[in-house]
Formats: C-alpha cells, sequence, structure tokens
C-alpha cells in the first residue's frame, strides 16, 4: 500500500480481525470467549444463565453454540443442581487443551491488530475507560 492507493483499499487491506487468525485455529470467537471465561471459573463450570448474560446472548443461542461445542469435545453439559430446568457447562481436558494451544496465537492477533496500533496515551485512555467500567458494573 502507498499513500497514493484510494483510502478504501488501505481500509479494506488493514482491517483487524482477529477472528479470522482465530478462524484458522478452527475456533469462531464465540468459541474462544466460551473456552476462556470457563477456564478463570471454579471447577471450569459455569451456568448456562451466567454465560449467556457475560456473552450478551439468549440462552436459547448459547445451547445451540454449546451442542455444537461438545459435538467437538470442549465442553461437557452437566445437569444444574439449583436449576432443574439448566445445565451446566463444565470445559473438558480437551477443551483446555485447545484453549492454551490457542491462546498464544490469539493474543498475539490481539496485539498485531489493536494493541500495537494504538499510542500509549490512547491506551492509557483505555485503561482509565475500563477501570471506570468496571467501577460501574454493578450499577446496572
Amino acid at each position: 500500500m502507498t499513500k497514493t492507493d484510494p483510502p478504501e483499499d488501505r481500509r479494506t487491506s488493514s482491517t483487524p480481525d482477529p477472528a479470522r487468525d482465530l478462524a484458522a485455529i478452527g475456533l469462531s470467537e464465540a468459541d474462544y470467549e466460551v473456552l476462556s471465561t470457563l477456564s478463570e471459573r471454579p471447577q471450569r463450570t459455569s451456568t448456562l444463565r451466567e454465560q449467556a448474560r457475560k456473552m450478551g446472548w439468549s440462552r436459547s443461542r448459547l445451547s445451540r453454540h454449546a451442542s455444537r461445542m461438545e459435538a467437538r469435545g470442549l465442553l461437557r453439559r452437566d445437569p444444574d443442581a439449583d436449576d432443574g430446568r439448566s445445565c451446566l457447562l463444565v470445559l473438558t481436558d480437551e477443551g483446555m487443551a485447545v484453549l492454551e494451544d490457542a491462546a498464544p496465537a490469539h493474543l498475539a492477533s490481539v496485539r498485531r491488530h489493536f494493541i500495537d496500533r494504538l499510542a500509549a496515551a490512547d491506551l492509557a485512555a483505555l485503561e482509565r475507560i475500563a477501570a471506570r467500567m468496571e467501577e460501574h458494573d454493578g450499577d446496572a
């Protein structure tokens, strides 16, 4: 790309795409979010309801996605003793291994497509924004 190329060409070629990088290793962004969230939870387990809320998805949408992940051996569903109508999503050892393999490439992709493109002042502003959002997380 040169400075004389039309702006739309520069925009297209430099579009950040961590999703494409994840797809190259066999995961969707949603797969990665589910795996990474479960890996941080006690016993690598979350209720379907909690996970759906975190992702901003309906329970039915997450349930369908979880079925596909379960078929691939990345997670399993266990009955939820506290809510007979729901289930627990449990990260399997295979799912943990997939996440551990994917994490370095995903982090490098996020760095390349996002972090490295920002100035130090931009990063500081993002930190302030994130802190503000965290402060008000319980207000919603």
